[in-house]
């Protein structure tokens, strides 16, 4: 930290910097006289709105040049939706902690209001996840879809112009911005199985940064932790990214961890689905001990044909 001020790093849509301030206030919260700043930097992904996500690749697709001014120390905390970051981090950088997981789950906004069970041949359904395309055709072979970039008010407005009748996001994003209106129905995760650590907001920071550590001590919420950590495990051992058609949620009922998750194929022909119960500080044994069953029935096989044929 320079002059004694922290500096966030972030994104500059408006989901963004909502993420960012809910930091800065969590922050102030715990440390009142703490001086805390916000700073805006555009991503590869921000620039590149053309071209299919999965196409792009994903590898720092929305974090690396936050994680170069974190590197450079222009800022201290880069701010992510904790989905977008790698599992791998570069040299010199780890996670720094989360703040309280908002809605895991994936929402269907429909511009006529229908839901998923009521969605017909005149439905086009827009998503650029490769993971919810393959959950949809999963649902329903038939379906249409389409490919949709940029930023939650943006896509809701290319609905609005006819580029689609329905589209799948994530719920959180849409309640932070105040359009839980706008969603027609929050699917069920054992159907529709989330994004890994989807909901939950990560500061990244630089390694060996004992002071920030202990600022951000109080900040950090701990189940949210140690439920993505579980989720970034099975993601990390399948050798997986934030665009190929992987999913993954953990719950804790009663002392009881469950993590279940899900790699399939693009059209859905090969689904893999499994889960695991243990005792409540497990969550990454399990996550692991998941992955392995994954492993053994084919999946890094599946992940490495849709990396070739889709250039990732």
């Amino acid at each position: 930290m320079k002059d004694n001020i922290i500096r966030i790093g972030t994104r500059g849509s408006q989901l963004a910097l909502y993420q960012a301030h809910r930091v800065k206030e969590s922050i102030l919260q715990s440390w009142p006289a703490q001086q805390v700043e916000v700073k805006i930097i555009k991503t590869k992904g921000d620039k590149i709105l053309d071209v299919a996500l999965s196409k792009i690749g994903d590898k720092g697709l929305f974090t690396k040049e936050l994680e170069v001014e974190l590197i450079n120390r222009t800022i201290d905390i880069a701010v992510h939706s904790l989905k977008d970051l790698p599992t791998r981090f570069p040299e010199g950088l780890t996670l720094g902690g989360v703040l309280e997981r908002g809605e895991f789950r994936d929402a269907l906004v429909h511009i006529a209001g229908k839901k998923l069970h009521e969605l017909d041949e005149n439905d086009v359904i827009a998503t650029s996840s490769l993971r919810r395309r393959a959950l949809l055709l999963s649902y329903n072979p038939s379906f249409k879809i389409v490919d949709i970039r940029g930023n939650v008010n943006t896509r809701l407005q290319k609905m609005q112009n006819g580029h689609c009748t329905a589209m799948i996001m994530a719920a959180a994003g849409l309640q932070r911005l105040g359009l839980d209106h706008m969603i027609t129905e929050i699917l069920d995760p054992e159907v529709f199985i989330p994004a890994v650590s989807q909901g939950a907001i990560a500061m990244e920071i630089r390694e060996n940064d004992p002071e920030l550590v202990e600022l951000l001590k109080p900040v950090i919420h701990q189940p949210t932790l140690q439920a993505v950590n579980a989720e970034r495990t099975f993601l990390r051992k399948l050798e997986g990214g934030c665009q190929v058609p992987i999913g993954c949620f953990t719950e804790l009922k009663n002392n009881d961890f469950r993590i279940k998750g899900f790699v399939s194929n693009l059209d859905s022909s090969v689904i893999l689905r499994d889960e695991l119960h243990g005792p409540a500080d497990s969550g990454t044994e399990l996550a692991s001990k998941l992955a392995d069953s994954f492993i053994l029935k084919g999946s890094r096989e599946i992940l490495e044909e849709i990396r070739k044929n889709n250039q990732i």
